[in-house]
């Protein structure tokens, strides 16, 4: 039978690549058009019902685009939609999501230091956060507020702000910075799939049978696209983050995911004031800048506080329960002198390999609970490939990586620890 752990892993890499490729294009086609939009011109010639117009150069051609605030008078033979992209963006991040965070979620997703949920709890308020976040944005948007799309932006923050906060409450750094992203993109999804699309079926109906298109369902379709447009690169960041413990790693993760947002609007107003032909705002990068820098300072703010070094010692000594089964097993007392002997030196509370302030990606190999923790990975890292120590820089043995993986891969042992995993 194929390792299900190496099996996984690769069926993890595939949706990872499908959701990047999908993403870039779902992102391209929105900053293209919205740059497109706010760059037409009037022209003397422009047929009846039309906005505007832009000419474009690239790739060795010309491009002359007209734009049709409602719809032009009879229903073209050609109709180019833009919907998979955001479609399939979506459903592999939900995938994604379900093999790192569900499947892993006493890894990656449950922080008993915080609420000690069960896995399924901890899924119930992942999936039903989601959802929940889409109703009650939609329900604003279509209240009087959606008349005033300002105060309508400010409030969606406000929004994003409890929801950042909520998340680091009951999830670990990670998981509620990579719930903030998927809360965010839900909503813009859900835009496309539940609002733009319909809106502009509708559009395409009434041309089809020869009915005048009423111009609210593009009015609306258009503030459900620039609320897209302003998330986005907040997304990115969020999605981004798990690659980063100085982002996740720290007790004030939530204001940094809210400041991300702040930016990423400072960023897009730039672009789109630019595209407009209506200014040139370089006072945005400046206050982007000055956040940013306040961020980097959030990241590390805890760390110059007195700690109960004491304390600390005494709680991380203690090993969970969910993980006693792991640390009991056959052939754990060995791996775990291996790798703290060969992987400790970066991965630990105070790394002393030089040029490494932090340990990478927030992973910490320096105690048994965090080594039981962390066992699947391992094996994938030092086990079953050669990834981990990096060049093997401390000289981990062919008998010492043969010795993880026959622990790992013994019939009881893995299926105790798989089962741990997936509870």
């Amino acid at each position: 039978m194929y390792d299900l752990a190496i099996m996984t892993d690769w069926i993890a890499f595939a949706v990872r690549w499908l959701h990047v490729i999908t993403a870039m294009a779902w992102i391209g086609s929105s900053f293209y058009f919205i740059a497109l939009d706010l760059g037409l011109r009037k022209a003397p010639d422009l047929p009846v019902g039309a906005h505007g117009e832009e000419w474009q150069v690239h790739g060795g051609g010309f491009y002359h685009i007209r734009k049709y605030l409602v719809a032009p008078e009879a229903m073209p033979a050609h109709l180019t939609w833009f919907k998979w992209e955001s479609y399939t963006t979506w459903l592999s991040g939900a995938a994604l999501l379900a093999l790192v965070y569900w499947a892993g979620a006493e890894m990656y997703l449950i922080d008993f230091d915080k609420v000690d949920l069960s896995v399924g709890q901890a899924i119930a308020i992942s999936t039903g956060s989601l959802a929940v976040g889409w109703v009650f944005y939609d329900q604003l948007c279509k209240s009087a507020l959606g008349h005033r799309p300002t105060l309508l932006m400010l409030i969606l923050f406000v929004i994003l702000v409890v929801m950042a906060w909520g998340y680091d409450q009951v999830f670990t750094g990670r998981a509620a910075m990579l719930h903030l992203g998927a809360f965010t993109a839900t909503i813009m999804t859900a835009n496309v799939f539940l609002i733009i699309m319909p809106n502009q079926r509708i559009v395409v109906r009434d041309l089809q049978q020869g009915r005048v298109p009423h111009p609210k369902y593009g009015k609306i379709a258009k503030l459900r696209s620039t609320h897209n447009n302003y998330l986005t690169l907040p997304v990115v960041f969020l999605m981004l983050s798990n690659h980063y413990p100085l982002a996740f790693g720290t007790e004030n993760a939530w204001l940094i995911a809210s400041l991300v947002f702040l930016m990423g609007v400072l960023i897009r107003h730039y672009f789109n004031t630019r595209h407009a032909r209506a200014g040139n705002p370089h006072w945005t990068w400046g206050l982007t800048a000055v956040i940013f820098i306040g961020i980097m300072w959030l990241s590390t703010a805890p760390m110059n506080r007195d700690i109960d070094w004491e304390a600390e010692a005494e709680a991380e000594a203690t090993i969970p329960a969910h993980l006693l089964p792991i640390v009991q097993s056959q052939g754990f007392e060995e791996v775990a002198g291996i790798v703290i002997g060969r992987c400790s030196m970066c991965h630990n509370a105070e790394p002393v390999w030089s040029g490494i302030n932090w340990p990478p990606r927030g992973v910490r190999l320096d105690t048994q609970a965090e080594i039981a923790r962390y066992a699947r990975a391992i094996y994938l890292q030092a086990g079953a490939s050669h990834a981990m120590p990096p060049g093997n820089v401390t000289a981990m043995t062919a008998s010492e990586r043969m010795a993880i993986a026959a622990w790992y891969r013994n019939a009881g042992n893995a299926q105790r620890i798989e089962s741990v995993a997936s509870r």
